[in-house]
């Protein structure tokens, strides 16, 4: 059943999610605008959140393969993750990660 929601109510809910995200975010700014120093577990935590979103960027290509679970030896682009994850370990050079996993990649796709 499709329900027909006119202009105003349509803007009223664009606006109040845009309010809402701005006060959200708004609110850290000035919580640690008010701090002298950031407390030392939240330091520790925050170190954590690149390597955070970029495992949630990434995984979703690796894992999935046309909207279904793909994770199998089958899959190219798990063998190249995993490729690239072992050089990443082993250099500590992003270079050397993206360059592996991209040629590794590109040499599974083509078998």
């Amino acid at each position: 059943m499709a329900t027909d929601y006119g202009a105003v109510t349509l803007w009223v809910i664009i606006v109040a999610g845009g309010v809402g995200t701005f006060a959200y975010r708004f609110s850290f700014i000035a919580l640690f605008g008010r701090l002298d120093d950031v407390p030392e577990g939240v330091e520790r935590a925050l170190r954590f959140v690149p390597a955070a979103v970029l495992a949630a960027l990434v995984a979703p290509d690796l894992f999935l393969a046309e909207g279904s679970a793909g994770v199998s030896v089958a899959n190219p682009r798990v063998a190249a993750g995993a490729l690239a994850a072992a050089v990443a370990w082993r250099t500590e050079d992003i270079a050397a990660t993206l360059g592996s996993g991209m040629v590794a990649l590109w040499a599974l796709s083509a078998l």
